[in-house]
Parts: C-alpha cells; structure tokens; sequence
C-alpha cells in the first residue's frame, strides 16, 4: 500500500505562526492545477505500481479549490494508479470555506474524510493568530459537516501560546467532546523562523513561548482524551478506536509515499526528494516536463534514525525486530543507550518492543535524539 499528498499552496491570509510554503495570490492558481496534474503524470512510476490507500490533500488551505477542481486532480490519479475501492481521502479545511453549498458540492466527490483548522474556539486567540474565521464558525462548519452526512472529521488545535489559559483549554477540549468529533490533531505553539510571530518575539511585541506552560497544557490534553475513550496513538494525534488517520499513521509506519506540488516531500524506502517550495519555479519547471525537486539517498544510519524517531511517537513503539532488519544487530546498541530512559521511567519494554510512558512523551523528540545512531 502507498499514498499521494498534494500539496496546495494557497491561503486567504497568512497566520502569524506557520512556516508552511504557501501564497495568499491565486492569481496563477489555474497554472498551477494543470502544473500538478503534469506532475501526477510524470511521477507515475515512483510508487513502483503499489495500490494507493490514501490521498491527502493538505497545504495551504485545499478547501480553496472547488470540488470540481478537487475532482479533476483525483481523476488524474485514478486513471495512473490504482487507488484501494476504501481509500482515505482527506482535504484540509478552513472552517470559512466550509458553507453548506461548498460541502453539498464535497459529497458529490470521492473525499470522505476532513481535516478543520480550528485552533481554538475563542475569538481573541484566533485574531492574535492571524486567523480567517471565528470561533462560531469553527463549531457550524463541524456541525453542518456532520449534518450533510461527513462523519469522519478531525481538527486542529494549539495550546502553549500566552493568550491560552488553562480555563479556556479546558473549553476548548470540552466544546470537541461536545461536539463528538472523532480525531483530534492538538500541537503546541512552536515560533519557527521567518513568521510574523518570531519577529513580533525579537522586536519584543510579544512574549515569548513558556514551556513550562505548555508542558502542563500537554498533560491536561493528555488526561482529557483519555477520560472520553480517545486512544493517544502518536505524539500529537488522539482518535476514537478505529479512526486513525490512516494517511499520517503510514508516515510514522515508513509507507511509500508520494509528494505533489511545491515543497511536497516524497518517500520510497530507499530515497527521500522534496520539490522546491517556490511556485514560479515549480511551474516553470513543469512547463518543460521537468520536476524541480532535490533527491537524497538513504544511507543505513539515515534508515534506522527515521524509524526511530518515527515509531517512537506512536502507540505501536519500537519494534526490535525491525530496527535489527534495517542493520543487523542494532538493537544491542540502542538498548545500551537506551538505559538511561528506562532508569528515569521515560520509556518501557514490553518483549521487543519499546514504548514512551506519559512522562516520556513530554521529551519524546530528546529522546529520539539520545537514540540516534
């Protein structure tokens, strides 16, 4: 099995925190549909005729496509692949872009499963975020989902960021369980270089990110799941049993996947590209039947990290048996680094495999780290 990510980079507006490769102009938007389908043609054979289980339109803001244009780029894969009769088809989605028109027009496609950008349900935090909707449109886009028949939704949220008190993450996660919304994606505010939010931190019009704070928030979130039957099943990623997001759980897995349009990555096992992340070039590329993408093969060490640091996020561990799959004798090395994350109760064994604990999930990245070949 293997999956397609396409990449759409345009946005109405850009959010003081992302550092995702997008444009707020869709004044080229019809050049560059016909530039992804060109390169849906072109990279036919990189999955190797592998049945394609999922397709994820993220970006970017995909909801800015019209469900014709949504059509025509699931057309074009269909016809070069063959696509499982069960697919997960996701498109991430603005809660402004979601009216009962657009989603009336969803269902007639083949996509079944949303992704909303709620980040919060109040409308200071979404105004110091730079965000398009508000918060009452966030609840009616997920309500007027669910009415017009799309029942597997998941959304977004943000903790760790100043104007979030405790109180309103607690409503926050309260107003999803009311909602009975199936698949929670939650990240903490991280300030990346080049947005506005790490130069309003420089320039001192903002504070900066306490992470003491979003430790704690980390662990309300943790907590809350759990007490409404959410299964914690990767770092950032909570689900009802049975509605992981089929797609992202293949990422941490190390499924075959294929990356479209600009700054989309791809993954085949033995190598990794990435395109460029700049439109212009992108279709100029394509123009002359070329892809614009950067090509790095996978050396052992860069095999064994990656599963690491994949595997380690989710509820499934590491498995021991794998890793000495990838290089024969590697779990001899890894369990010797490995004590001291035992010893302070960051991680456990259970036969051959290891696990994070709630307390190590808090330093998950740092442990990878500390495992790294």
């Amino acid at each position: 099995m293997a999956g397609i990510y396409i990449h759409i980079p345009f946005c109405k507006q850009a959010c003081h925190y992302c550092d995702f490769h997008f444009s707020t102009s869709l004044k080229y938007k019809d050049e560059l549909l016909q530039a992804l389908i060109k390169e849906i043609t072109l990279q036919k054979s990189y999955l190797d005729n592998e049945t394609v289980e999922t397709i994820y339109f993220g970006g970017g803001t995909p909801s800015i496509l019209s469900a014709d244009e949504l059509n025509m780029l699931i057309g074009t894969i269909t016809s070069l692949h063959t696509v499982a009769s069960n697919a997960e088809i996701t498109i991430e989605a603005n809660p402004d872009d979601l009216d009962k028109a657009k989603l009336q027009a969803l269902r007639q496609t083949n996509i079944n499963r949303f992704s909303i950008g709620i980040q919060s349900f109040f409308d200071d935090d979404l105004t110091w975020m730079n965000r398009v909707h508000r918060a009452a449109e966030a609840e009616a886009s997920v309500k007027r989902a669910q009415d017009i028949g799309f029942e597997n939704i998941t959304v977004d949220l943000i903790y760790g960021y100043p104007l979030l008190s405790d109180a309103k993450w607690k409503y926050n996660l309260d107003k999803v369980f009311e909602l009975d919304i199936l698949h929670v994606s939650s990240y903490s505010m991280t300030v990346e270089p080049q947005t506005a939010l790490a130069s309003f931190i420089k320039k001192k019009k903002q504070p900066a990110m306490d992470e003491q704070q979003s430790a704690e928030q980390f662990i309300l979130l943790m907590d809350a799941m759990q007490s409404h039957g959410f299964e914690h099943y990767e770092i950032s990623n909570f689900c009802k049993p049975g509605h992981y997001s089929r797609h992202n759980s293949n990422y941490w897995k190390g499924v075959k996947y294929l990356g479209i349009g600009p700054s989309a990555h791809s993954y085949n096992g033995e190598t990794r590209q990435w395109n460029v992340p700049n439109n212009a070039k992108y279709m100029q590329s394509l123009e002359i039947g070329k892809i614009s993408a950067e090509t790095e093969l996978l050396t052992e060490t860069d095999r064994l990290n990656e599963y690491i640091m994949t595997s380690l996020r989710t509820m499934w561990g590491l498995d021991l048996k794998k890793l000495n799959a990838i290089a024969p004798g590697a779990e001899s090395d890894l369990i010797k680094a490995a004590q001291r994350y035992f010893e302070n109760g960051w991680i456990e064994q259970k036969e051959d495999v290891i696990y994070l604990t709630p307390s190590g999930k808090l330093y998950a990245d740092n442990i990878a780290g500390g495992l790294f070949f």
